[in-house]
């Protein structure tokens, strides 16, 4: 069966890339692209049936949910994952864009399949050749780098799936950053797209359980966007002016770089040069004088204001694309520390929630903050999670067990790397991957980004302050309950409801002077000898 599907794929794939080459403007780069499609459809079908295979014969007459399962289940997750990750590093492009999608769904995905891209996803990009380059750059803007700038450094400074960075200088002496795309990846997108959706729905059809096609719909439809930096562009500086508008008492510590606009096409980017530190580099934050926590801290209100006020969301906050340094011009220190600014790096996928939606999702984390249980259920229902999957829904936003979720104590929802729980919740996706499987089928899928967004921002949140720290959960309770108020005074306006809304607003800022206390009292508790 396998074999005739390989031989029908590669026949369909040779005979679409014959059509293409002779209808194209450019064959000669049509028909290199088209070279790489054959033995991408038969790595693809190759990969897809040895994972098949090995899924079914390792599994092969034992009892679900007995030792000797779990243990064949876990080294076949292994397997899988690494027979994955060496099909995304081959075919490369936005195979490696899938396989960090992948390394950002914790709880979503079994761990092993995490793991394995988390350790190498960001590391192991394609790097283009000088020459490569300089073919963009003729296409783009009819130059070459070393006239466009003064000066062009060939080296990349870093390489990512879709682009790498160059430094350069332009010719008034301003130091800039150059992002420029891999070659011929707008055209092979199209080809990866459809390879990797014959993969995935191979393996739906396989094993009906496993249906991460919302995963390739996902790609589908943010590929284009992110391929297109002159909309990155765009999305960085509509970012800057939401927080200008709608968040102005955080603005000054959120930055972007500036664009260039008259130096940049679609596929060369060139930016402003941001001297700072990559957001988990602890000591070279220490170094330059800021606080962790206080970056932490930086980070959580920045992504809860536009998740919850802005409605529009920066969907991809891994470590390389987020930087720190020191508020400009500012001599204000706290406790001897600086204040920092947060740099948002790679504003290519964003994502826009809905009014409903944002409200429905603003009002689910307040309610997950205060353990309250009725509005966790009716709020995760309004977003899709259904009656039955909205306690599994609260543990994959919360990674805690649905007893810790509703456990009012004031650190119900903190998560310590050093604790027993930890440990328990890396099964979480093997034990419930069914559960799991029909939970993302249900939900929409602006909430299955935001779900990517919260697994991020906790890996940042962790290499900062060694797990998911009080304080973060408490400026997400303070930003999503601002957001629920702000939607009620919008909602109701006669006079009555303005007043029950202002005593819920003192209530509330009752609750938080309280929870200030009790956290000041928790930290100066750890300071005094035991």
């Amino acid at each position: 069966m396998w074999r005739r599907a390989a031989t029908a794929a590669l026949s369909l794939g040779v005979g679409a890339g014959a059509v293409a080459v002779a209808s194209t403007e450019d064959p000669a780069a049509t028909l290199k692209v088209c070279t790489h499609l054959p033995p991408r459809l038969l790595r693809d079908s190759v990969t897809a049936a040895t994972i098949a295979f090995d899924y079914k014969w390792s599994l092969w007459g034992l009892e679900p949910g007995t030792p000797a399962w779990q243990s064949a289940k876990h080294d076949t997750h292994l397997r899988s994952a690494n027979r994955l990750q060496e099909l995304c590093f081959r075919n490369g492009g936005i195979y490696i864009k899938l396989g960090q999608h992948i390394a950002q769904l914790e709880y979503v995905v079994p761990e092993e399949y995490v793991q394995t891209m988390r350790e190498s996803m960001l590391k192991r990009c394609p790097v283009s050749s000088y020459e490569e380059v300089r073919g963009v750059f003729a296409k783009d803007l009819g130059e070459s780098p070393e006239t466009v700038f003064a000066e062009f450094d060939p080296v990349p400074l870093a390489s990512a799936s879709l682009a790498q960075v160059h430094a350069a200088r332009t010719h008034d002496g301003q130091k800039v950053a150059v992002k420029v795309q891999h070659d011929y990846l707008t055209d092979t997108s199209v080809v990866d797209i459809a390879t990797v959706d014959l993969l995935v729905n191979a393996l739906h059809y396989i094993f009906p359980t496993f249906d991460y096609r919302w995963l390739v719909d996902e790609v589908r439809e943010s590929a284009p966007k992110e391929l297109d930096f002159l909309n990155e562009a765009k999305n960085s500086e509509k970012c800057l002016d939401n927080f200008r508008r709608l968040s102005p008492h955080i603005a000054g510590s959120i930055y972007a770089p500036k664009v260039y606009w008259n130096l940049s096409t679609s596929r060369i980017l060139t930016m402003e040069f941001m001297d700072a530190k990559e957001v988990t580099d602890v000591h070279g934050i220490k170094a330059i004088g800021i606080h962790p926590v206080d970056v932490s801290n930086l980070v959580s209100k920045a992504f809860a204001e536009m998740i919850f006020k802005h409605g529009f969301v920066h969907c991809d906050p891994h470590a390389a694309n987020m930087m720190v340094r020191p508020m400009p011009q500012d001599s204000r220190k706290s406790f001897g520390w600086k204040r920092p600014q947060l740099v948002l790096l790679d504003h290519g996928l964003y994502k826009e929630l809905d009014y409903t939606t944002r409200i429905s999702y603003a009002s689910l984390w307040k309610a997950l903050v205060f353990a309250d249980e009725k509005a966790i259920k009716e709020n995760s229902v309004k977003l899709g999670a259904g009656e039955d999957l909205h306690a599994l829904f609260a543990g994959v936003l919360t990674m805690r067990p649905w007893q810790r979720v509703i456990d009012p104590s004031l650190d119900h929802l903190v998560l310590d790397s050093k604790t027993t729980d930890y440990s328990e919740l890396q099964n979480y996706a093997s034990l419930y991957f069914s559960e799991i499987s029909e939970l993302l089928r249900r939900l929409p899928r602006v909430i299955l980004l935001m779900l990517k967004t919260n697994d991020c921002l906790r890996a940042v949140n962790h290499a900062l302050v060694g797990g998911t720290s009080l304080e973060s959960f408490m400026i997400i309770g303070r930003v999503s309950s601002e957001a629920v108020l702000d939607a009620k005074r919008m909602s109701k306006r006669s006079f009555l409801n303005r007043l029950m809304i202002w005593l819920e607003e003192v209530m509330l800022e009752a609750r938080f002077f309280s929870l200030k206390l009790m956290l000041g009292f928790m930290q100066l508790r750890k300071l005094l000898p035991s």
